[in-house]
């Protein structure tokens, strides 16, 4: 790449005076949300109209095709193959619903001709990714984290055919459970590594932490501001002040949150907000959990924790109104039993919520403070008229949260940190009796995750709101945290849940 010139929005342009990967190197783009590492990788992988002007591929003796040796895992990727797989069926409702769409086994052996299959590579892959349990499953009934693994395999697995490969990987260590995690990244290194693997292609990881760039990483490129500041051999750039400096950023926390009159904390406030008698969950007969009994106080702020597919997200589902296997059991929300005759948007007005799949409910179109205000009626964008009050409140969170001056902008054109912030700010308007934070750090930088994880114990400080906050990340949570659940595999199959005070 030589001389390249990228208009990234309406503001800003990504400038790139020379950048080049040889089949062998592993390099890695670090830096924080909205640097430029995905305009970056985006151009490199021909993905960009652009890419055609300012970047040359292979050489006589490499005929490298960017559209069809390109492997990437990426939170981009696998909403891709979900939203492709996910036909219309009855699977989740219909315990006798055959169509289990596209299989692990075949998604990753399509990273290879029939011709080049290699079945000791594929078991190795499958053993060390701890993949064996899901090769029968279909990928629209992994949790995030289960299909970053499998589309880690078929990368290596496509990857090591003998026709030179570039691997994309954006931050593949977000959304693994912290037991596969270590596994994960020596199987990604020791391919790199390797005399016979890691001369076959390249790779590019885009890395926003300097704890997660891979051991067998060869090369860095530190980027900042959509320019590259330095780039050269990983000992050389990882010793300089630019890399110190973005690798340890100052993080200020808001002294004081916005205040309403629901701040001051009630009696009523104190008793029981969520209390599960006997709730069991499963999908056909997969059992989720079962005989689950938790009670949720008002002086609680709650973990819950356990690896990837243990069934978190379904028993924040079965709380927050979008899940309908909550009805017929005993969940009673704020002294009501579920089901009794209120609406979903009753149960949503005492939730705030923060999840990767909120966050990408917006698309192109919205503004950041009709975002914010349309967190008072629990839509997907604003569709009702709202008051001078609500505009005011929500000025005030963005302010708090130190982003006032985009409010004008939009949503789609904002860094992934700065996109967190306005979900934030979003979920806190109406000041929820329950903040529920489905791992709300999942692709933050280290000044995003520590400004979030300081914003969250204001919250529980100085507001009524109480929070439930879902990871599977150690030491990555807020200080104010003070009981725990605890998904723990049990060896009939499923998993039991231990709870208790912290």
């Amino acid at each position: 790449m030589s001389n390249a010139v990228c208009r990234v929005n309406r503001q800003a342009v990504l400038e790139v005076a020379d950048f080049a990967i040889h089949l062998g190197e592993h390099w890695c783009l670090f830096g924080e949300n909205g640097s430029g590492k995905t305009q970056l990788a985006s151009l490199l992988s021909g993905q960009r109209r652009e890419s055609g002007s300012y970047v040359h591929y292979g050489d006589e003796t490499c005929r490298f095709d960017p559209l069809r040796d390109c492997l990437f895992v990426s939170f981009e990727e696998q909403q891709k193959l979900w939203e492709k797989d996910n036909r219309l069926d009855m699977s989740e409702y219909d315990a006798r619903a055959q169509d289990r769409g596209t299989l692990v086994s075949s998604l990753i052996t399509s990273a290879r001709s029939a011709a080049a299959a290699d079945d000791a590579l594929l078991q190795t892959l499958i053993d060390n990714l701890q993949l064996g349990a899901l090769l029968e499953k279909g990928i629209r009934f992994l949790s995030s984290g289960q299909l970053r693994k499998v589309l880690i395999a078929r990368a290596l697995y496509g990857a090591t055919a003998g026709i030179p490969k570039l691997i994309v990987l954006d931050d593949p260590m977000e959304s693994i459970d912290r037991l596969a995690r270590e596994s994960i990244a020596a199987t990604i290194a020791g391919f790199q590594r390797s005399e016979v693997t890691g001369k076959l292609f390249a790779t590019l990881l885009l890395c926003r932490r300097s704890q997660d760039i891979l051991d067998g990483t060869t090369h860095i490129a530190l980027m900042d501001r959509l320019r590259i500041l330095e780039q050269g051999p990983r000992q050389t750039v990882m010793m300089g002040e630019d890399y110190a400096r973005l690798a340890n950023p100052r993080v200020t926390v808001p002294d004081t949150i916005p205040a309403t009159a629901h701040s001051v904390i009630t009696d009523e406030d104190k008793q029981i907000l969520i209390e599960l008698r006997n709730v069991s969950a499963s999908y056909g007969e997969l059992e989720v959990f079962s005989n689950l009994y938790w009670s949720m106080h008002g002086s609680d702020h709650v973990l819950i924790e356990g690896p990837n597919g243990c069934g978190k997200s379904t028993l924040l589902s079965l709380i927050d109104g979008e899940n309908h296997k909550a009805y017929g059991q005993e969940v009673i929300l704020f002294g009501r039993r579920k089901g009794s005759g209120e609406s979903i948007w009753d149960v949503k007005a005492n939730f705030g919520v923060v999840s990767n799949e909120l966050h990408n409910k917006y698309i192109k179109g919205w503004k950041v403070l009709d975002v914010v205000v349309s967190g008072f009626y629990d839509s997907v964008g604003l569709y009702d008229d709202s008051g001078s009050a609500e505009w005011d409140r929500a000025r005030a969170w963005l302010s708090t949260l130190g982003i006032a001056a985009l409010e004008k902008a939009y949503y789609h054109e904002l860094s992934f940190g700065q996109q967190r912030l306005v979900l934030l700010a979003r979920a806190m308007v109406k000041e929820p009796r329950i903040l529920i934070l489905d791992e709300p750090c999942v692709g933050l930088d280290d000044y995003h995750r520590r400004f979030i994880l300081g914003t969250l114990d204001r919250i529980a400080q100085q507001t009524r709101t109480r929070l439930i906050y879902v990871s599977h990340v150690a030491e990555e949570q807020p200080s104010c945290i003070n009981y725990k659940l605890s998904f723990v595999p049990k060896q009939s199959g499923g998993f039991a849940v231990e709870q208790g005070r912290v």
